[in-house]
Order: structure tokens, then C-alpha cells, then sequence
């Protein structure tokens, strides 16, 4: 009888044990796949909040340029506030995007036949405006301005040897007043660029203007064909399709362009000191320089800044 009471006691300790591992185990389980689960979700959270990114850009002050005509036959330009919602623009999306994923905004051209005045080239290609919609009020060199980008070449066309094509990246653009228009008879309000910056076959280049004549007077230096191009400048950093960083700071007779914070370049001199008789505004983007068939650029900014 003893033995049998043992007999029972073992057996029942045996499915005590069994039950409470049992137990243990599913428990166990339970909290491993919950932590597993609740890893998931954090890790898919995270993966929602990265596949959106946008670049660090106000548009508000700047219209832009695209490579279509209009009804009226000229390039298609967007201005504020409608370029607030570029990426809701049918016309713009080809030559206008969002990068979502790397947070830059794309600029894509190519040859078309629509091009801006005095120019063979097309462009999708952001000029500022000070005042939204208003081309009028621009700033001189003695007001000063800086612009800075952070930006790169995503993707460009090869020519017939094999060299990649030029893209003018930034810009400075002279401007007569209407006043200066009248004064010499233009019948328009342009004006030479003063700089551009070009990607040069994975180089950064830099053109601006000198004057030929150096005694023309004030009014005759109003003229285009008074200004000529300077020699040119490369950086000695090649860029290539990187990432890379631009700002041009301009203040009363001078001009300083600054390459990844670690290079400059500084126009200091009588060609800036009279070039401050213009007005300017800031141009960024995509000024592709080829008319070569089945040529393409597209150049991406991650944020762009102009302070006054």
C-alpha cells in the first residue's frame, strides 16, 4: 500500500513538473514573439518615416524655367505660388521631381527646341525672385547676396568622344533697370551673367565677365557686347557624381566662390567694382550646354538658400 501511495505521488509530482515547464515554455514563446513582433513594427515604422524624404528648398521666392513652350510658344515658366506645388504640376513633373528617397529635388534636361532668348541651350533652370512673381526688383553687388547649394550630378550624357556633357549649375545674371533699357534703346531687359558655374567633366569651372575696354564709360559699359569672358577657373577637387557643396557670397566689388568649404576663389577687382552699375539675380539648376541628339543631364540639389 505504501509503495503504491509512492507509486502516485511520483507520478502526480511528474505531471506537476511537465505542466509548469509546459507552461514556462509558452510563456517563454509568448514574450520571445511578442518582442519579436514589436521589433517588426518599430523596424517597419522606420522604414515609413526613411522612404520619404524632401529636399531643403523654399521655393517661394523663385520661378523656374522648363525646356516646353507655352501657348504663347516660349519656355514654360511656373512661378510662386503655383511652383509651391510642383510636384502636383503635369508639365513640370518631367523635368521637375522630388527624390524621395535621397531627399533632392531633380532638375532634367535635354535638347528641345524651346529655348530663352540669346541662347541655343534649354534649361530647367530656377531664377529668384525677391518679391514672389515680380522680376523687376533684383539687387546689386554694394546690397550684396549669397546663394548655397548643396547638390549633384545624378546622371549626364557622353558626347562622340566619349567626354560627358557640360551643365551650368549656378548662375549670376545682370539686369538692366528699365531705366538703363530706355537710356541705351535695348528692347529688353537683359543682361550679361556675370558668373557661371559649370560640372565640367566631373570638375567644378567657373566663368564670369571682364570688360574689354576698360575707359568705356558708364552708360557704354551697359552694353552686352562691352563685356567679354575671363580665362576660367577649374577647382582642383574632381567632384565626380558626389555630393558636394557650392556657395557664392557677392558684396560691393567683389565676388567669392567656395568649393566644399575647403576651396575659394575671390574676384576682386575693376571688372567687379564697375560690374555693381547692374542689377543681378541668382539662377540654380540645369542649364544644359548640348544641342547633341539624344543628350540629357539631370542635376539633383538637396537644399538650396539665397540670404540678402
Amino acid at each position: 500500500m505504501k509503495n503504491f501511495r509512492k507509486e502516485i505521488l511520483t507520478i502526480l509530482l511528474m505531471v506537476f513538473i511537465s505542466v509548469n515547464v509546459s507552461s514556462q515554455e509558452k510563456s517563454s514563446n509568448i514574450t520571445e514573439s511578442d518582442k519579436k513582433t514589436e521589433k517588426q513594427d518599430k523596424k517597419r515604422k522606420k522604414k515609413k518615416k526613411k522612404k520619404v524624404k524632401l529636399p531643403d528648398i523654399d521655393l517661394s521666392h523663385w520661378k523656374v524655367t522648363i525646356p516646353i513652350a507655352n501657348d504663347k510658344g516660349k519656355p514654360y515658366e511656373v512661378e510662386a505660388p503655383e511652383i509651391l506645388d510642383y510636384a502636383n504640376n503635369e508639365k513640370l513633373k518631367t523635368y521637375m521631381y522630388n527624390d524621395s528617397v535621397k531627399g533632392a529635388l531633380i532638375f532634367y534636361a535635354k535638347p528641345t527646341s524651346s529655348t530663352t532668348r540669346n541662347t541655343k541651350y534649354s534649361r530647367s533652370e530656377l531664377r529668384e525672385q525677391m518679391i514672389p512673381g515680380d522680376n523687376n526688383t533684383n539687387w546689386t553687388f554694394k546690397q550684396g547676396g549669397v546663394m548655397k547649394g548643396k547638390l549633384a550630378m545624378e546622371e549626364v550624357s557622353r558626347d562622340k568622344n566619349g567626354k560627358y556633357h557640360r551643365v551650368i549649375i549656378m548662375q549670376i545674371h545682370g539686369r538692366l533697370t528699365n531705366e538703363q533699357r530706355d537710356l541705351i534703346g535695348a528692347d529688353d531687359n537683359n543682361a550679361p551673367p556675370i558668373l557661371k558655374i559649370y560640372w565640367d567633366n566631373g570638375k567644378i569651372r567657373v566663368k564670369t565677365k571682364v570688360l574689354k575696354n576698360l575707359n568705356l564709360s558708364d552708360t557704354d559699359i551697359l552694353h552686352e557686347e562691352a563685356w567679354g569672358n575671363d580665362d576660367g577657373f577649374n577647382f582642383e577637387e574632381k567632384v565626380g557624381f558626389k555630393k558636394f557643396t557650392l556657395e557664392v557670397k557677392v558684396s560691393e566689388g567683389k565676388m567669392v566662390i567656395i568649393l566644399n568649404n575647403t576651396e575659394y576663389k575671390v574676384y576682386e577687382n575693376v571688372h567687379m567694382t564697375r560690374w555693381g552699375i547692374f542689377e543681378n539675380y541668382f539662377k540654380a539648376g540645369n542649364y544644359f550646354q548640348s544641342r547633341d541628339e539624344g543628350a540629357f543631364a539631370r542635376v539633383k540639389y538637396y537644399s538650396l538658400e539665397v540670404n540678402h
